[in-house]
Formats: structure tokens, sequence, C-alpha cells
């Protein structure tokens, strides 16, 4: 008997690949639609919630606790299991480099205390909980993220434009492949705890690193002006909060996740990162203004 998957966010980057990893898989996948759908009653046929909204940053005080409570709510009521993409904005500007689904959540920034709410909540729900949790995305498609609005956009001139120091490791993750991690944790959700917290480790590259890879040259991007900008627009204000990630050594450890997909394969990293660039990128189109999402 097919299993379903109800796709919250279907048309978002982590949505789309979600929604094609689990049909991958021989699932039943249920797109919702925000304008005309009921979240209770789409919620009762499916077996897993995959949690794919994500309003831009300046939303999300204002949006994410009701959007969460709601879905707390419908899960509740189906018996059906949370898959929730986490990411590392739960650790703070003092994590350590090697970041493990035991570090301490110590974020004191807005965005991060969201993000330490929104796990907290889950926990504290008692419904059954998958986070896995993420870095920097790199999608298949042009999707509105930091790889092709800033980092990849002159990809076509020969270089690359980094929001931080190059020489230290970032972390990152191929949505693909994060998404069908999402799949196989959800085919053994029966044996694995209520609330369950692992980390995708993915890949850990410098910006230096992915400009060698790609045969590009790297150089700093200028903040100036998202910082001429916070006066009127409040997206630059979230941006500039979150810049710290791109200055601050990171890595996950992804030993907990190991042990319960020991067959999982990445894929090639010059591989994903070829995927990644492989679209049309608009280097004429300004990035300040643009609706970066993580």
């Amino acid at each position: 008997m097919s299993q379903s998957a109800l796709i919250l966010g279907a048309s978002g980057r982590f949505g789309r690949n979600a929604t094609k990893a689990f049909n991958d898989a021989g699932w039943c996948v249920i797109p919702f639609d925000r304008q005309k759908d009921d979240l209770s009653e789409m919620a009762r046929v499916a077996d897993v919630i995959v949690y794919g909204w994500n309003p831009t940053y300046d939303r999300w005080q204002a949006e994410v606790p009701e959007q969460l409570n709601r879905v707390i709510s419908a899960a509740r009521a189906a018996n059906a299991t949370i898959l929730f993409p986490g990411n590392v904005y739960v650790y703070g500007k003092t994590s350590p480099e090697h970041m493990t689904v035991g570090t301490r959540h110590a974020a004191e920034n807005l965005l991060g205390r969201i993000r330490v709410d929104m796990e907290e909540t889950l926990r504290r729900s008692g419904v059954k909980t998958i986070i896995l949790r993420a870095g920097d995305f790199l999608d298949t498609e042009a999707s509105g993220n930091w790889f092709d609005m800033v980092i990849a956009k002159n990809i076509g001139k020969g270089g690359i434009s980094y929001p931080g120091d190059p020489a230290i490791p970032h972390a990152w993750a191929y949505l693909p492949d994060f998404a069908r991690a999402f799949v196989e944790l959800a085919e053994i959700r029966g044996v694995l705890p209520e609330f369950t917290t692992l980390n995708f480790s993915g890949y850990t590259l410098s910006g230096e690193e992915i400009a060698d890879m790609l045969g590009a040259r790297v150089r700093r991007m200028n903040w100036l002006p998202i910082k001429l900008l916070t006066p009127f627009w409040p997206m630059a204000r979230r941006l500039l909060e979150m810049r710290y990630l791109w200055n601050m050594p990171h890595r996950l450890d992804g030993a907990e996740f190991d042990q319960n997909l020991p067959g999982f394969q990445n894929t090639p990293v010059q591989i994903a990162l070829g995927n990644a660039v492989s679209f049309q990128i608009n280097p004429d189109q300004p990035m300040v203004g643009a609706r970066i999402t993580v």
C-alpha cells in the first residue's frame, strides 16, 4: 500500500525537491495549495507532512509561529509525522566549528531564536517529528538562494562573489540529496524516537574550494549596498543579521545520520556544483532587492 506525503510549500526550492524525491520513491504525493486547501482536511490522508513553508526573513516573526502551530495541530489529529528541514541558525555565533546534534542551541539573534523556538515547540508537541539539519543549499535551478543569487551569479564571466571569508569552511547541502534523505528517514520512521534530530553533513567547502572546482576566480561580495538599504528594506536588516555565518567556520557532523542510513550516498560534489551552475544565471539582474530566502 502506497504511503502518502503532504508537501507544504511544494513550489519552493525544498518542497519542489521533496516532491520529486517522494514521487521517485513511489509515495503518493499531495501538494498543498494555500489558496484553496484546508490543512486539517488534507492532513487526514497523510502519513507524513513535509514542512516546506518558509516565508522571507522579514516575515518570520509575524508568520512562523502561527504556521507551525497549524501544522502541529493537523499532524496530531492525523497521527502523521512532521518532516522538518533544520538549519545551523540555532547554534549561534559562539558555536564550535564542529557542529554535532548535541551542540548547544545558543543563538541570540532574532532569526536564530525563532528557529530555536520552533524546534523546542516541536519537541514539546508530542507529535512525531524528524528534524534533518543542513547548511546552505545547492539547487538544480535558480531558486533565490545565496548560491544562485550571489555566489554564482557571474560564473559566466569566470568569477564567483563570496559573501564572507573565502578561506573558511562552510556547510552545504545538495537539495536532491537532502530531499532523498528525508524520504529514506520517512520510510524508517517507525523505528525512530518520537523526536529525532539528525545532521545532514552534505559538503564542507570554502569559497576558494568552490571557485577551484568551477574553474573560477573568487572575490569578496560588497555588503555596503545592503547596509545602505537597512532603513528602507526590512529584509536587509535580516540579511546583515546572518552575515556572521559567512565568516564563521562551521561543518555538520552526520554521525547519527550515518548510523540510521548507513548506505546513503551523497552526489559527488563536482556533479552537484556542476548542476548548480548549469541553469541560466542573469548577471545583469541586481542582487539588492532580490528575494533571497534560505
